[in-house]
């Protein structure tokens, strides 16, 4: 069966979904209160760096799937099925912003003429979904609504293979139309045999914070033992490798670094503390994990202060400035925290990102900015990698060298072997691995 779905919000979630539920053969208009992005996206351009998502928009417009509309209203008016994929940004004490959705939620409830199923895929405090049910029935008695939560797991850089391929399908809500309804729409994964939850809203929304929080943790947990490894002299790579073996626990996300960042896990870690704070629960792990990733980027300024002793008027190259590879997004993210840890002290830093220089360049002006690897070591006291970008793990060493004024590479995401930087002739440190 072919649904009507209007998505609110063009951001990572809501274009990704947008396309993907075409793709699945539904008709989607995805609509944002930001114009210029409708008009980028008319345009067939994507206005962030997501692989593989151009091809599915291009697809999906041309075999008449996937339309555009400036007019959330028209939108929200011509569709029978309201995805509300808008951001909910931290506020200053750890709350989820909900002014978005809160809007998203008013003009449903005023532009709706006939019966509305409204799916959340923006992460939302539990309740939210109950009170958007209340919300629209007090506002528009006139018209049956249904509310489903539906939370997102995407990956940024892996965002169109995870909506296609997902671990899991979450569905939250109390009315069985609104549940066959969701089976539906997703009908093409479960013919895969991708495992469904049904559940209540409150559980939905529980499960996506629970998600991230706990993968944040793990982060930070053996972030936390690569602090010890630095300490006593031991390898972390040989100890995430062994705690993987064991198979409670999976070597996933055993990576040590500079901490975890991005758009999701500080966000949603911070509101899980703040919901347990308001149920008058202190959440003491979790608030443990956000205060040791905050201290994560100091610890990493300490190793490159360690290497150059007084840091004021030194010189230091930067490679990477995103949270994680495949991405252009700077949001919370390790490299720029540590940069502006390092201004402080008074350091000229030059920086390079494959993909990340212009959104730098918006909240980082006086940066100096380079092309590439080689351009940004010329004349640096030290190197220091932040980002896993693949081809930093490719570097010519032996020219880097020469263009440093001292051989001092700082390995802040371990791409490298200390023996083998150790046999150039380098002084190199990485993350744990002393």
């Amino acid at each position: 069966m072919t649904y009507k779905i209007a998505i609110l919000g063009t951001g990572y979630v809501g274009l990704v979904c947008g396309v993907g539920l075409a793709d699945f053969g539904n008709r989607v208009t995805c609509t944002d209160i930001d114009g210029e992005k409708i008009d980028l996206l008319a345009r067939e351009t994507i206005p962030f760096y997501e692989p593989g998502l151009e091809d599915y928009l291009k697809r999906n417009r041309k075999e008449g799937r996937f339309f555009l509309e400036k007019d959330p209203k028209k939108a929200i008016r011509d569709n029978d099925i309201i995805f509300i994929a808008v951001g909910t940004p931290s506020r200053d004490d750890g709350e989820a912003d909900l002014s978005y959705l809160e809007e998203a939620v008013r003009t449903i409830a005023r532009e709706s003429k006939k019966p509305k199923i409204v799916v959340t895929k923006s992460t939302v405090s539990v309740g939210t979904n109950r009170w958007m049910k209340e919300t629209l029935l007090h506002l528009n008695p006139a018209v049956s609504f249904l509310v489903v939560s539906n939370p997102e797991f995407l990956r940024e850089g892996r965002a169109v293979q995870d909506f296609f391929h997902p671990d899991k399908v979450v569905i939250g809500t109390e009315e069985e139309e609104a549940r066959e309804v969701m089976r539906e729409i997703y009908r093409p994964l479960y013919l895969i045999d991708t495992p469904f939850v049904i559940t209540n809203p409150e559980t939905a929304e529980l499960i996506k914070y629970a998600c991230n929080a706990f993968l944040a943790t793990k982060i930070t947990f053996i972030n936390e033992i690569a602090n010890l490894c630095d300490r006593v002299g031991a390898d972390v790579h040989q100890v995430a490798k062994a705690m993987g073996m064991d198979g409670r626990i999976s070597p996933k996300f055993l990576h040590p670094g500079p901490g975890y960042g991005g758009s999701c896990f500080p966000k949603d870690t911070e509101a899980l503390c703040s919901i347990a704070e308001n149920l008058g629960y202190e959440f003491k792990t979790l608030k443990a994990v956000v205060s040791a990733n905050k201290r994560k980027r100091e610890l990493m300024v300490e190793k490159i202060k360690h290497h150059l002793e007084d840091l004021k008027g030194k010189t230091i190259a930067i490679l990477g400035l995103v949270f994680k590879q495949n991405t252009d997004d700077i949001r919370k993210s390790p490299a720029i925290d540590i940069i502006q840890l390092l201004l402080k002290e008074g350091v000229y830093i030059r920086c390079f990102d494959p993909l990340a220089m212009e959104n730098a360049r918006k909240i980082l002006p006086n940066l100096t900015y380079f092309q590439d690897e080689y351009e940004t070591a010329q004349d640096g006291d030290a190197l220091v990698i932040a980002t896993e970008w693949n081809q930093f793990r490719n570097i010519d060493l032996s020219k880097i060298k020469k263009l440093l004024k001292s051989p001092i590479l700082l390995d802040l995401r371990n791409l490298y072997d200390p023996a083998t930087l150790k046999s150039l002739g380098f002084t190199y440190e990485g993350v744990g691995r002393k």
